[in-house]
């Protein structure tokens, strides 16, 4: 079995979960494991890292707290760079195989620093990165065609590669005492401005269905809503009335699972960067803990149809249709939601994702 070596990045908003989870941390392994047993980006996490293989090392790169308790433990500095760190954790595992889910953080330069046991070196990346060198990897991978073309075009060797269903999630999909009808978990921002007009529209719907959005502000939106804010000229970056009365702090990790598996119908949607391409991580855990996801129309991986695993919507006034529709006809929106996880739990489970890899280090190296 190959000696694999993966990293991730840390998502801002989540730390304060992820401190509360981990504070009483003594060590590396603690910590670590305080992160993978909540299960935030469960997703992208290989089996045997999840499984606890020992072959598996895993970490946070970016995560000061959490490497600084290696490097102690290792004979390190616990405030040495956090490259220099992740360079020494590589070697001591002697990785044949890096998978890297922060390539901006951790580009091609680093890959040049990597000690001479690593052979095969992938990274995750599923957004547009103007600027970013990602040349020295062997391949860069996500699911999204259109963002893998690009990278193509400048000469990177691109493939495609798909987030998996969380086993962790069946027991949540399991649940049936639902009594959210339309969940919303996602960033905000006037950035994203079709999924900003979706939302408002949705919210409309609170005067006679349980809608609760748990929303990750951005930073311009918190300010424009903050009592500073409302003395400065920011108010086209304030969330509407709407979606604020329907709002919610965001929510990470078990946290999701557990308000996913309470929730009938979770509505997502893209934001505007993903051109046609659809398939965030989002879809994977709205079917993967078992509710009906309504969508906005796209290119989805397979297995994602709409009126039979999921269903779309075209527009903003589209979508609230389509809920209105869906919460009218529970017996076929429990169906639709059934098919759903049954094919994201079979068609994306980790096992295949593992053969997936291993095929794909097979290509790269």
């Amino acid at each position: 079995r190959m000696r694999l070596f993966q990293n991730a990045g840390l998502y801002r908003a989540y730390l304060a979960r992820l401190n509360r989870l981990a504070r009483d941390s003594s060590s590396f392994e603690f910590s670590k494991q305080a992160f993978l047993s909540d299960r935030f980006g469960a997703c992208h996490i290989l089996g045997p890292i999840l499984e606890g293989h020992e072959n598996a090392f895993f970490t946070n790169g970016d995560d000061a707290q959490l490497q600084g308790l290696w490097a102690r433990e290792n004979g390190l500095r616990s405030n040495a760079a956090l490259e220099d760190i992740l360079l020494a954790q590589i070697e001591h595992h002697r990785a044949e195989v890096f998978y890297n889910s922060d390539p901006m953080r951790y580009g091609s330069a680093f890959v040049r620093r990597l000690p001479a046991c690593v052979k095969t070196t992938i990274a995750w990346r599923a957004a547009p990165s103007p600027g970013a060198d990602f040349g020295a990897y062997g391949a860069i991978v996500c699911n999204f065609p259109s963002i893998l073309q690009t990278y193509r075009s400048v000469g990177w060797r691109a493939e495609y590669f798909a987030p998996a269903h969380d086993p962790e999630m069946d027991r949540y999909s399991a649940n049936t005492d639902r009594p959210i009808d339309v969940l919303f978990v996602g960033g905000y921002s006037r950035h994203h401005t079709q999924r900003a007009v979706a939302l408002e529209k949705v919210a409309s719907m609170a005067d006679h269905a349980n809608v609760v959005f748990c929303l990750d502000r951005s930073r311009l939106t918190r300010l424009a809503e903050s009592p500073l804010g409302k003395m400065l000229p920011l108010r086209s970056h304030q969330r509407p009335s709407l979606i604020r009365a329907v709002s919610h702090a965001p929510v990470f990790g078990r946290e999701l699972y557990e308000m996913i598996s309470r929730s009938k119908l979770v509505l997502n949607g893209a934001v505007d960067m993903a051109g046609v391409d659809r398939g965030n991580m989002r879809c994977f855990e709205a079917l993967g803990c078992g509710a009906l996801m309504v969508s906005d129309r796209g290119d989805y991986p397979e297995g994602m149809r709409d009126g039979e695993t999921m269903l779309l919507y075209d527009d903003a006034d589209g979508a609230r249709r389509v809920i209105r529709d869906a919460l009218s006809q529970p017996d076929h929106l429990r169906k639709i939601a059934s098919q759903g996880h049954a094919m994201v739990s079979t068609a994306y489970n980790k096992s295949a994702q593992w053969s997936s890899f291993i095929e794909l280090v097979g290509r790269v190296q």
